[in-house]
């Protein structure tokens, strides 16, 4: 059973069935949200989906980058530069690539990372566009029940 589904703007429907939330900034203890940390972060957040599940390929959605200050030079590393407030973290499945596999038998699966503005779990076309717009059939691989 899926906590969700979102819909792409491919026509394809893809199913949430796990979804972890974190916070993007929650263990900056000092320091300023700037590239480097943001970096640190997007990788970490990627690694950690592919060791989660290492079964299936994992796709990261690029972030959405702020500079509430600008684009100056401010501090030690640089300008301020904010992503999303939540990470992301999610299993999608959906009907197989492949069109000569059993849709009863088969689907096909993706890891994806995301960042998004708050805590909501995407749903339908109200999901955010970076992932309404994954080129599914691409990334996913099929796999047998």
């Amino acid at each position: 059973m899926s906590l969700s589904y979102v819909n792409l703007t491919s026509g394809r429907t893809a199913d949430l069935t796990e979804v972890r939330l974190n916070s993007t900034y929650g263990g900056l203890l000092e320091g300023y949200p700037c590239r480097r940390i943001n970096e640190w972060s997007i990788s970490a957040l990627e690694r950690g989906a592919k060791t989660a599940h290492p079964h299936l390929p994992v796709h990261l959605v690029a972030p959405v980058r702020d500079y509430p200050e600008g684009d100056v030079s401010q501090g030690p590393f640089g300008p301020v530069e904010v992503l999303p407030a939540v990470r992301c973290v999610g299993v999608f499945t959906s009907t197989p690539v492949d069109p000569d596999l059993d849709p009863v038998l088969h689907r096909s699966g993706l890891v994806v990372a995301w960042f998004q503005e708050g805590p909501d779990v995407p749903s339908g076309d109200r999901a955010d566009q970076g992932l309404r717009d994954m080129p599914w059939d691409e990334l996913a691989a099929d796999f047998e029940l």
